[in-house]
């Protein structure tokens, strides 16, 4: 990681988490709603148990999703913080392979749910091309071709 971008990368992170977070407890909510009012249904009308099911294994994908969103922030606040036990060859440091909602599955949920579930899936999407392109040698600018030269001239 170059020096030049930390500052944007440090505010990207921190940005990235406050998003994490705030969808981590709308999903919690959601699902939490829909678990319950799922439990009426099923009460009342002998209900749809294989809705429950999938509802619990959605909201289990979702929040799988959302904690390795959080855990690979909080892994790269403390490389950006220079802790030495966070290291770049830590599995921490990478997001992994994404876990897919099933779609088929979740058009059956509310307008609601799905919106988050599909904000976690874009979430998740937007980490790994972020990852992928903080691994990207970074080309020198022209400034810092000049700045380069000018420290080195000190």
């Amino acid at each position: 990681m170059m020096a030049f971008g930390l500052p944007v990368q440090r505010a990207q992170v921190e940005n990235l988490y406050v998003e994490a977070m705030l969808l981590a407890d709308e999903a919690h909510a959601a699902f939490a709603v829909q678990r319950d009012l799922g439990r009426i249904e099923a009460g009342r009308t002998g209900g749809n148990s294989v809705q429950l099911v999938s509802l619990a294994c959605e909201s289990l994908k979702t929040t799988t999703r959302l904690m390795h969103i959080i855990a690979w922030l909080l892994h790269r606040r403390a490389m950006i913080a220079g802790d030495p036990g966070a290291g770049a060859g830590d599995s921490a440091a990478r997001i992994g392979a994404p876990v897919a909602a099933d779609w088929d599955v979740c058009l059956d949920f509310d307008p609601a749910t799905r919106r988050i579930i599909a904000a976690s899936e874009r979430l998740f999407e937007r980490i790994a091309a972020l990852e992928a392109g903080w691994d990207e040698p970074q080309a020198v600018t022209p400034v810092q071709q000049l700045l380069a030269q000018l420290e080195a001239r000190l």
